[in-house]
């Protein structure tokens, strides 16, 4: 079964906490704090898979969570980092917030992304020794790895796309010029999933060439099967409208042209526009009075136009070398760019969850992620950055929680990996 489309839950591995504890020898009075960091928590990877040409497998795992990082150790031994977890998926693939749509990935090379970052493991004890508190009894705990849903989307890798009403001889037309092999019948919908072949012109030279099924009048709003394999065109570079100009099912080629780029235009504008070559097929089903209409309607619309007998392979190499030579002009495959997360306004009144844990004086706040937004954003050198910090601590409920939690002037503040004096 082709699948296209899936939505899955990732959970990255949290970071392990910092340990408490301190030296032992004999002999050796008063060690000192040696409680080792945590370690951190795996992320979760994507990268492409060139084995890979379906989404199926995640249809039946939807769930993918990082392991988590190892607790620190005493005699200042750090605990282990957690392994990333890799997910394979293929090549073109789509990776979209759940949420609000934005592109997180286009995962269509052999780099690998990042899409859950695993938690930063907590500090152990050995961190938070003073000349005034030699003896700290507390250690941090690790940082919660990110956590989303994702929807992935396959847009196929192809510089061009064979689009065309069904039984048009689309795939007879990719089996005779690329090496893919396509089930080939006399009937509508013989294709049922998009099929993809290599056209070799010569060393060094060939490009990627995608049959794309299912398409008829009404595919723009999701008729037929087009609405779910319109997204494979998105990246095609050049189309081949295939027509059947001996008209052999009682429609008009012409017409059926204007309806499916009517059903491009409806789907996206931007598709609409992709540079089209008009392929006549079954040229020997129509006398040279009707293909003489056929091409001269076509070129007077500037497309240029090809008459092919596909089954036999007449016409096809013309064709293709035409092709090639317009690849040449065009710009590369489609890359999406990546979609920066919107950034949030923590000035505003919103509720902000946030524990506050007092440990030998010093006020720790934990259990608030939205926090590290902030913190990887901070500048402690810059005085506004700093500014800003304290607005969003007052903002969002922690410094009144601290006055009730008892803090004093002078009284130290934790947060994540940023200690601060309070001030009134």
């Amino acid at each position: 079964m082709f699948v296209d489309i899936a939505k899955i839950h990732l959970k990255a591995g949290n970071g392990g906490d910092g340990a408490v504890s301190f030296h032992r020898e004999k002999y050796v009075a008063a060690g000192g704090p040696d409680g080792g960091d945590g370690g951190k928590g795996g992320d979760i990877i994507f990268v492409a898979d060139k084995n890979l040409s379906t989404l199926a497998d995640f249809r039946y795992k939807r769930k993918y969570i990082a392991e988590n990082g190892e607790k620190g150790k005493a005699g200042r031994g750090s605990g282990k980092k957690a392994p990333d977890l890799v997910v394979r998926v293929p090549e073109g693939t789509l990776i979209k917030d759940a949420e609000d749509g934005r592109i997180i990935a286009d995962i269509s090379d052999s780099e690998p992304a990042v899409i859950a970052k695993g938690g930063k493991g907590g500090w152990g004890n050995t961190h938070f020794a003073t000349p005034t508190r030699q003896v700290p009894r507390f250690a941090k705990r690790g940082a919660e790895g990110e956590e989303l849903d994702v929807t992935l989307e396959l847009k196929l890798l192809a510089d061009v796309g064979l689009i065309g009403f069904p039984n048009v001889g689309k795939s007879t037309l990719i089996s005779v010029v690329s090496e893919a092999k396509p089930k080939i019948a006399n009937y509508h919908f013989t294709t049922l999933t998009p099929v993809l072949g290599v056209v070799r012109m010569g060393e060094g030279s060939s490009f990627v060439c995608a049959d794309i099924p299912g398409l008829i009048e009404g595919a723009g709003e999701g008729v037929g099967l087009g609405h779910e394999f319109l997204r494979h065109v998105e990246r095609c570079r050049l189309l081949l409208h295939v027509i059947d100009v001996s008209g052999s099912e009682g429609r008009d080629p012409a017409e059926d042209f204007d309806k499916i780029n009517r059903e491009l235009s409806v789907y996206s504008e931007e598709l609409s526009r992709r540079p089209q070559i008009v392929v006549g097929n079954k040229c020997d089903l129509c006398d040279e009075e009707q293909l003489k209409r056929v091409r001269e309607h076509f070129e007077s619309k500037g497309y240029a136009f090809f008459p092919v007998m596909a089954a036999i392979a007449e016409g096809t190499g013309e064709l293709m070398n035409y092709v090639a030579a317009e690849l040449q002009k065009l710009p590369p495959v489609k890359r999406y760019e990546a979609q920066a997360k919107p950034k949030e306004d923590y000035l505003k009144p919103k509720t902000r969850t946030f524990n506050i844990r007092v440990c030998d004086g010093v006020y720790i706040v934990e259990d608030a992620p939205w926090l590290l937004d902030i913190m990887n954003d901070i500048n402690p050198e810059d005085y506004e950055s700093l500014q800003y910090f304290e607005r969003v601590l007052r903002s969002s409920g922690i410094i009144d929680a601290l006055k009730k939690s008892g803090i004093a002037e002078g009284d130290t503040v934790s947060v994540y990996d940023v200690e601060f004096d309070y001030v009134e």
